[in-house]
Parts: structure tokens; sequence; C-alpha cells
């Protein structure tokens, strides 16, 4: 070890156990992570009650000797030997450090003020949402009486983008769901010899339910999220004011098109995500149980009823204008910073996630005797 780095090293003396202060307590050896190291595996073995000696020590500022003073619990040890210029800087060190503010216990007053806080707070975004999807409604209504104003190259880009490009993660998301239910099942059909009853297993969880929320979860953490850093970083570069100062709706140009995109593109990514599902769950069931491909799909239209498709369906266009509301609401009130810009980021990813989820349950209670 080299004889700079900081260290502590004990010995036995007459008087008792000693512990000398060794090297270079700079803050110049503090920022390599090797000394920091190095002095934790030593400095826990030393306590007040031992003999302290700092005159080994090369160097001493005011680095070291606050980690000293706090490593004494910020008193001197009964028994110390250092040098004048040390024990100046020790004393100053004692002198100027403040010490820490008692942690306060909240109250029920703190506690009523937080909730109260955090309702307002809830209220806001709810009622900015709100005003995102008339304001949505207004901009659908304004398109249908001018398409030729319509914003159609951002809405295609944004197809290509949300759809196109996030075919291959939910095929092999989808068909790796698949194989995963298929052989689930199967141990469980296995015992009471139902093995083609996983047809219907199949059908109806990955048509009805599984597909079209695989998808727009993987949607909302893939483009809610890119939806959101997009608008964000607008904010950040001041492109929002500018479009503001040019007269031109942020809802028209940035939010519709993005709703439109997703509207089209994931009930289309959902019929997708879960052909690679069955995809996976046929090939599983015909190795685990021996259900050939061609009785697969003969039984799958008598299992599933094409209202369960069409419900599927319907439930990923709304899924989809969703996560872009969503990803919008959230990149329009970032903040000029990147700490906001990430924070708004991560809270578009959950919410669209929660509400995709909060959405579904609903759908599945309101359309339960639908395609059964």
């Amino acid at each position: 070890m080299p004889e700079t780095v900081p260290r502590i090293e004990q010995q036995s003396a007459p008087e008792g156990p000693r512990v000398r202060v060794l090297g270079q307590w700079t803050a110049a050896q503090f920022a390599q992570p090797r000394s920091l190291q190095s002095l934790r595996a030593s400095m826990g073995r030393a306590t007040l009650d031992q003999a302290w000696d700092l005159s080994g020590a090369d160097q001493l500022d005011h680095v070291g000797a606050q980690l000293l003073w706090d490593r004494w619990g910020r008193q001197w040890p009964a028994r110390l030997e250092l040098l004048p210029a040390q024990r100046a800087v020790l004393e100053r060190v004692a002198r100027f450090t403040v010490p820490a503010a008692p942690r306060r216990r909240r109250d029920w007053r703190q506690a009523y003020l937080a909730l109260g806080a955090a309702v307002l707070r809830s209220g806001d975004h709810v009622k900015s949402f709100v005003r995102l999807i008339g304001q949505l409604a207004l901009n659908l209504l304004r398109l249908a009486g001018a398409p030729q104003e319509g914003p159609w190259r951002d809405f295609s880009g944004h197809l290509y983008r949300i759809g196109a490009m996030a075919l291959p993660i939910t095929a092999l998301v989808g068909f790796l769901i698949g194989v995963v239910l298929a052989y689930l099942t199967a141990q469980q059909l296995k015992q009471f010899g139902a093995d083609a009853y996983i047809v219907n297993i199949l059908g109806i969880g990955l048509i009805r339910e599984l597909g079209p929320m695989l998808a727009a979860i993987l949607i909302a953490g893939r483009s809610g999220s890119s939806i959101t850093a997009q608008i964000g970083v607008m904010r950040v570069t001041d492109e929002l004011d500018a479009m503001r100062v040019m007269g031109i709706s942020h809802s028209f140009r940035l939010v519709m098109p993005r709703a439109m995109a997703l509207a089209l593109a994931m009930p289309l990514i959902s019929v997708w995500t879960t052909l690679c599902s069955l995809t996976g769950g046929m090939l599983a069931a015909d190795i685990s149980l021996g259900i050939t491909p061609t009785f697969f799909v003969t039984a799958l239209p008598e299992a599933v009823r094409v209202s369960n498709l069409v419900l599927a369906t319907g439930k990923s266009v709304v899924f989809g204008i969703l996560i872009a509301l969503v990803g919008c609401h959230f990149g329009l009130r970032v903040k000029p910073n990147t700490q906001s810009l990430g924070e708004g980021t991560t809270a578009s990813v959950v919410t669209s996630i929660t509400v995709v989820i909060l959405v579904d349950a609903l759908f599945a209670v309101l359309f339960k005797d639908v395609g059964t």
C-alpha cells in the first residue's frame, strides 16, 4: 500500500491499545476510491476509548480533520497525541462544525396538509387531462371539416415509428408468453385428461385479454415514454414556446397526430401480438400434449367467438388513445430542465400502464357476457 494512502493502524502499548493515523488525510486522497475503501476497512475497529496518535500523518487538511472529528462523535478522545498544526486544524473544524438538526416527526397536521397537497396535484392532473381530451375532440372536428389542413406527414411518421418499428419486440414477447402459458396450462390439463381444452384456454385468454393488454403495456413502455420525451425536449429547447408565438396549436400539431397514429396502430399491433402468442402456444401444445397444429387451427374458431376478437380490437383502440394522451399530457407539463424531463417520462410510463390495466378491468366487468 502506498505511504500516501490514508489509513489507521492499531498497535499494542503498555498503557493500552493505540491507534496510529498514517498517510495523507487530504481531499485529493479521499477523491480516490481505493483510499476510501481501505480507510473504511481499518476505521471500523477504532474506538474513542483508545489512544489516538496523529503525529505519524504526513498531511491533514480540513477534509481529513472533519472525517476524524465525525468519527470521534464530535468530541475529543481522552488520550490524543498530535502536532500543533494538526491541533489548530482540528480545533477550527470543531469550532465551525454545525450540529445536525434533529429529525422532526410529522404530526397529524403535516400529514393532513401533505394529503391535501397530493389531492390537489391529482385534481390538477385530472383537469388537464380532461381538457386535453376535449381539445382532441375539437381538433378532430376541425380535421373533418378541413382534411387538407391536417398534419398527415406527422401522422404517417408516427404511425411508422409506433406501429411498424414495434412489430419485432411485440412478436418476440407475445410468442414467449404463448409458450409459457401453454406449458403451464398443459401441466394441469394432463392431470384430468382434458388436453383438448388447451385450445379454449389459450384462445380466450390470449385473444380476449392477454394479447391486447400485453401489446398495450409494451407500447406504453416503448412509445408512451418516447412521446413524453419528445415533447419534453421541445419544452427544454423552447420549441413549444416558439410554436405558441407562431400561432401553432400544440394539441393540433403534437397531440392529435400521435393519438390518431396510436388509435390506428394499436389494434393492428394487438392482433399481431395475439397471432404470435397463439403460434407459440400452438407449438408448445404440440410438444407437451401432442395437440397438432391442424387440430389447433380447426378447433380455435369453434372455441372462440368472433365477438371476442371484436371486443379485443375495440379495447385496443381505447388503449392506444389513452397511451397517447397520457404521454402528451406529461410531455406538455415538463418544465425546462432535465430533471423534470426524467421525472415526467417515468411518470408517463407508470401512469400509462396503470391506466391500461384499470381500463382493461373495466372492460372485463362491463362486457363479461360478450363472447361467453
